[in-house]
Parts: C-alpha cells; sequence; structure tokens
C-alpha cells in the first residue's frame, strides 16, 4: 500500500468514526436526559485520560521495563539518536522490558515522555541492522502521535458500551414494563454499536503500524529488508519462546503498542514451523508465498496488527 493511499485511507477511517460517534451521540442526547448522559460522558473521558498518563507507569510495572544507560549499549543508543534526528523528533528515552519474547513498543505520556522499549527477546533473536529497522518503525509511532491518535478515538467504543449498559442497567431497576423495555431495547443498541465501532478503530491501528513500517522504510538504509527479515523472525522465534502466565498475562495487556501482536505471531509461527528454513532470506519468502485463507482474514479483521503475509507483501511495494 503506497503512502498515499495510507494517508487516505486513515483519513477516511477516522471521519467515519469521528461521523458514527457524533451520529449516535446526537441521537443519545436527543432520547435521553442530557445531564445524566454528559455526567457519565465526562466520568469515561476522564478515565480514560488520567489512563494514558499513568499508563507509563503500569507498562513499567507489568513488563519490568528499566532505562538502558548509555555505557550499557552505546550502540543501541546511537541508532536511536541517528533515527531521531532523520525522524525529525527528539530522542526517546530508551527502555528494556525484561521479558523473552521478541517484541518492540513505543509508549508515553506528558508526565514521563516518549519512551521506546526492546525487549530481552527481540536483542537475542535479531541482528542489530534488524533491530534498528524495529526502531525505526517505533520511532514512526511517536513521530504520528500514534499514542495520543489511538487514545483518543479509543475511549468511543467505552463511552457508548457503558452508556447502553447504563441504560439496560437502569432499565432493570426501573422495573416499568414499557419504559424499561424501550431502554433495554435502545442499551443493547449502544452496545452493539461500540463493537461495530470497535471494528473501525482496529481496522484504523493497522493502517497506523503500516504506517508506521513506511516510516522504518523511509529512515533506514535497505529498511524494507531489514524490517522484512525482523519481522519475519519475530513471528518465526515468537513460538520457540516459552512464556509463562505472566507474560502471557502481560502481553495481553498493553499488545496493541507492539511491533507484533505476540498471540498472532504465535499462531502464524505455527505454520511456519513446518516449513524447513535455511536463511532470514528464506523465511521471508517462505512467508510471502503463502496464500490468505477466509480464515486469516477473518482473524485479521479482529486484529490490532496487519496480517503477517500482507504486511510484507506491503513492504515490497516501493513507497
Amino acid at each position: 500500500m503506497s503512502l498515499w493511499k495510507l494517508r487516505l485511507s486513515m483519513i477516511g477511517t477516522l471521519a467515519i468514526i469521528l461521523g458514527l460517534s457524533t451520529l449516535v451521540f446526537t441521537v443519545i442526547l436527543s432520547l435521553i436526559g442530557v445531564f445524566d448522559l454528559l455526567t457519565l460522558g465526562i466520568l469515561v473521558v476522564s478515565f480514560n485520560i488520567i489512563q494514558w498518563l499513568i499508563s507509563p507507569y503500569l507498562i513499567s510495572a507489568i513488563y519490568r521495563v528499566r532505562e538502558i544507560p548509555e555505557n550499557e549499549n552505546p550502540n543501541l543508543h546511537r541508532i536511536v539518536e541517528n533515527l531521531s534526528q532523520k525522524s525529525k523528533i527528539s530522542k526517546p528515552k530508551l527502555m528494556l522490558a525484561q521479558i523473552s519474547v521478541p517484541n518492540a513498543f513505543a509508549y508515553g505520556s506528558p508526565l514521563t515522555g516518549n519512551h521506546v522499549a526492546v525487549t530481552t527477546g527481540l536483542l537475542q533473536s535479531l541482528n542489530e541492522s534488524e533491530v534498528e529497522a524495529v526502531i525505526g518503525h517505533e520511532l514512526g509511532h511517536l513521530k504520528h502521535k500514534d499514542v495520543q491518535i489511538m487514545m483518543a478515538v479509543s475511549f468511543l467504543p467505552a463511552l457508548f458500551y457503558y452508556i447502553g449498559y447504563s441504560l439496560m442497567l437502569s432499565s432493570v431497576y426501573r422495573g416499568r414494563r414499557e419504559e424499561g423495555g424501550s431502554g433495554a431495547l435502545i442499551g443493547i443498541a449502544f452496545v452493539a454499536f461500540s463493537w461495530v465501532l470497535n471494528l473501525f478503530i482496529l481496522y484504523l491501528s493497522r493502517l497506523r503500524e503500516y504506517y508506521a513500517d513506511r516510516h522504518s522504510v523511509s529512515v533506514v538504509e535497505n529498511g524494507a529488508q531489514k524490517l522484512s527479515t525482523g519481522l519475519a523472525k519475530i513471528v518465526h522465534a515468537t513460538r520457540r519462546v516459552g512464556r509463562n502466565q505472566r507474560e502471557k498475562q502481560a502481553n495481553s495487556a498493553f499488545k496493541a503498542l507492539f511491533i507484533a501482536d505476540p498471540d498472532k505471531a504465535n499462531a502464524d509461527a505455527v505454520v511456519l514451523s513446518a516449513m524447513e528454513v535455511q536463511g532470514d532470506q528464506q523465511l521471508v519468502q517462505q512467508i510471502l508465498s503463502k496464500k490468505l485463507t477466509f480464515a486469516d482474514k477473518l482473524i485479521e479483521a479482529f486484529s490490532t496488527h496487519p496480517n503477517i503475509i500482507k504486511r510484507l507483501r506491503a513492504l515490497q511495494q516501493p513507497s
């Protein structure tokens, strides 16, 4: 997918999300008392903003993240500094997450500043040039303000879900047959709408992964090849890594942040495990040669990250 098509798709998806949300919100205002609705909306928005502000502290605790001193890994700091300059952003703090799954993620808030974290598994599984391409991807998220954009749109499904849930709950407590029944139906409709809206947000998340991939290609020399082999090796290595229960729960908590969804990577790696791989480029070619099934497309529709086959194919296309 070319860069301009990605931008148009993201703008269009954002317009659909905001347009549908505004339309449904207007309907709600015409059906329900404004004060109660606004109170609920303020509570949901406030909760999401507070969560965003303190999320770096939660992430650091869940993933056992610590800052990497420059004298501990000067090459990695040099890579981050160089790519930050090319990206025209301030150098983020470089962090190490003490988990075995090969991955990386960018995060931050106004309280903590921006961070880029690599896992111990990533440094063990990828070579330096592939790690460079992965970091270029994460810097793309920071440059494009993906953390802020996804936080802003992600509270909308929660808002409509809680409005719908409140309507259903209040109709049960009121116990009035006519009003309760209509209130419950409206509540169910809003909950269903929150699920539909969430599908658009998942699609937007996948588009922004493609966009961050393109950023890596633009700032890393031979970035398409490096990122392709890096992503393929992340998928291939994820299945070999044994994850304890804590890591599985941690990965599920903030997996939208990762460069690759560890759950999907594990599923993709099951298919690759039957292949005899003799080199990194052969691994990439074997993934590219796979055919997308209907099941692959269906699973992707409910995922925060693109299908690995589509993602690698997109990287082979010119910008």
